[in-house]
């Protein structure tokens, strides 16, 4: 069984060593002891406020196998910001159609052209998505990845009504990124992999809006390389890019300003865990020798519905969409830590 629950100091060891795995510039996760030493304590704190509107919080989770008993059971992690630009101005390339015309010439074209903006800044960030298992699509992957959404619709006054995810965009084998290399370079003057660990991977910092161009990038302008990998997503991202999708959130507008990969945007409406979510009362199987059905066939992910004790997990089920309860074996009740009485958020898988 895997569980989804809040970051605790006990998990920085494990979370130091699920680090040392991280490939550079592709993962927005803590790398440095110190940084996720930072991360958890923010955590902690955001956990612990009490808001009734986005601000500087940034809630972490851990992915946990309760099955494993050794030093390897935390298998991953994930964050969610309640506003990108708490801590200073967000900043991505917005995609823009810039019209050109010549009643000299009776010439008309459209250009495709990138232009810095601050456009997501209020928008919530997930990031810091990471999962020890690899490059494919894991039931327990889409727990990790959708658990912080569930945990914003039975917390929506933390968080924005929309969302967004930057996704590592295409690099090389050695960690050059071409898009980087027609553009962010000439103004930078360093390597991508220096350049994003001078900024430890935001975008909020005010040397971006310092040395990056204020006026629009014409597309047609950049090198072939550059030009394809706009939007392209790194193959280690291939996989929170099709939960993301599978979810609700597209990419179309904005790309990331240093190595091009796509921004997946959303409002919380168009995403399962806000639209398809049910929250239901807790029923106790009452023997758990005996299945909860013989038609138990509907994956689900069921998830406390409560901001504090936050936790996530997996299970089987007849269809739920027209019921008022949830029948619950001893095991799940116990991950989730709820019993006879409580409510649930669950949404299908």
């Amino acid at each position: 069984m895997f569980i989804v629950r809040p970051v605790a100091t006990s998990d920085i060891p494990a979370l130091i060593e699920l680090a040392a795995g991280l490939t550079q510039g592709v993962h927005t996760m803590a790398k440095t002891p110190a940084a996720i030493e930072r991360a958890v304590e923010q955590s902690l704190r955001s956990f612990a406020s009490q808001t009734d509107i986005a601000g500087e919080e940034c809630y972490l989770f851990v992915l946990e196998d309760l099955e494993n008993t050794s030093s390897h059971s935390l298998i991953g992690s994930a964050a969610i910001s309640a506003t990108a630009g708490s801590k200073g101005t967000f900043f991505s390339f917005r995609n823009d159609v810039i019209q050109q015309v010549s009643r000299d010439l009776d010439i008309s074209h459209s250009v495709h052209a990138l232009t810095l903006c601050a456009d997501l800044t209020s928008y919530s960030q997930l990031s810091s998505f990471f999962v020890r298992r690899g490059n494919h699509i894991h039931p327990e992957a889409a727990l990790l990845s959708r658990a912080r959404l569930m945990f914003a619709a039975c917390a929506p006054e933390r968080f924005s009504d929309n969302f967004f995810v930057s996704l590592a965009g295409y690099t090389d084998q050695k960690g050059c990124a071409p898009f980087w290399e027609a553009l962010g370079k000439k103004f930078f003057q360093m390597d991508f992999l220096e350049a994003e660990r001078l900024v430890d991977g935001a975008r909020n910092r005010n040397l971006i809006v310092e040395l990056m161009p204020h006026y629009p990038v014409y597309v047609p302008l950049l090198t072939g390389d550059a030009q394809a990998a706009m939007g392209q997503v790194h193959p280690e991202s291939e996989v929170p890019f099709d939960l993301l999708t599978k979810e609700g959130f597209a990419a179309d507008d904005f790309i990331d300003i240093f190595d091009g990969g796509p921004i997946l945007e959303a409002n919380k409406h168009a995403l399962s865990s806000f639209a398809h979510g049910l929250k239901l009362q807790v029923e106790t199987v009452s023997d758990d020798s005996a299945p909860i059905s013989t038609n138990a066939n509907r994956s689900y992910l069921v998830a406390t519905a409560r901001e504090t004790d936050f936790r996530a997990t997996m299970m089987q089920s007849t269809a739920l969409e027209n019921t008022q309860t949830v029948r619950l074996s001893s095991e799940v009740m116990q991950a989730l830590n709820v019993i006879d009485g409580d409510h649930v958020l669950c949404v299908p898988w």
